[in-house]
């Protein structure tokens, strides 16, 4: 079996050492396993449960209830349900986010062809007529 330091971890997942002890210390990681001298040993399965962490991370989850999830994954089948309702909630999360950006891609855009017809022209009062001159 391959085993990893927390520095090929931490560069494989493109974190910091000092990130993934933080996870350590926060109970984020109860699965990786130590040495008798107390470093860490990752395996191929802890990697790939440390991508479904930072994955919820960047969904904006609280590591609280990041936590209460890894809680969940070790109790096991009876808490499918819970684990299920939370992703479709990031799933959720996640669409919102992703209209809201779309919201604010489609202001850019506006204003850079704005901004590119100015230029283009000189002045922005090419746009006089419309009013908007930000």
């Amino acid at each position: 079996m391959t085993t990893y330091s927390i520095s090929e971890v931490a560069k494989e997942l493109n974190l910091t050492v000092y990130t993934l002890r933080y996870y350590d210390k926060e109970g984020l990681m109860p699965f990786v396993e130590r040495t008798p001298s107390g470093t860490r040993i990752f395996k191929e399965e802890d990697i790939a449960f440390l991508k479904i962490i930072q994955c919820l991370k960047s969904t904006g989850m609280p590591i609280r209830d990041i936590r209460e999830f890894i809680a969940w994954c070790f109790d096991g089948d009876s808490t499918l349900q819970q684990r299920y309702d939370m992703f479709l909630d990031r799933k959720a999360n996640v669409e919102a986010q992703m209209e809201e950006l779309r919201k604010t891609l489609e202001v850019i855009e506006h204003k850079t062809l704005y901004y590119k017809i100015a230029l283009e022209a000189g002045t922005e009062e090419i746009h006089k007529d419309h009013k908007v001159l930000i």
